[in-house]
């Protein structure tokens, strides 16, 4: 069965960019361009793990961390920020990430983080 990974930014482009490399890696996406979106799909479809902008207009990601940590307590989430947001990264790290990029990322980078933490999940 494919690991199912859910893709959280309100940026187009980044979403389209980790769909296609992730779809290529064979794993099944889930793309949300906001937190209403992220929560239903954690809710329906039970990600094995979360690629989450933290600047995201409306909800920010750390409450939807904090909602999907209610709904799913051990889901595993990498956080992505274009901002070096210290206080952020870290209230984020202390809520459960497994761990962070910043914008710009390098895709290989990326890549390899999702592989390592899904194998954690076999």
């Amino acid at each position: 069965m494919k690991e199912k990974i859910l893709i959280v930014d309100d940026q187009f482009g980044i979403r389209i960019l980790l769909n296609e490399v992730l779809q290529k890696e064979g794993y099944q996406t889930y793309q949300a361009a906001n937190g209403v979106q992220a929560l239903e799909i954690v809710n329906q479809d039970t990600p094995d793990l979360v690629l989450l902008d933290m600047k995201i207009p409306g909800m920010d990601g750390i409450e939807i961390l904090k909602r999907m940590k209610v709904i799913e307590p051990n889901i595993r989430v990498i956080i992505m920020t274009a901002y070096g947001e210290l206080d952020m990264i870290q209230e984020a790290m202390n809520l459960g990430a497994l761990t962070h990029f910043a914008k710009p990322f390098d895709i290989d980078d990326i890549r390899a983080a999702v592989r390592q933490y899904l194998q954690v999940v076999k």
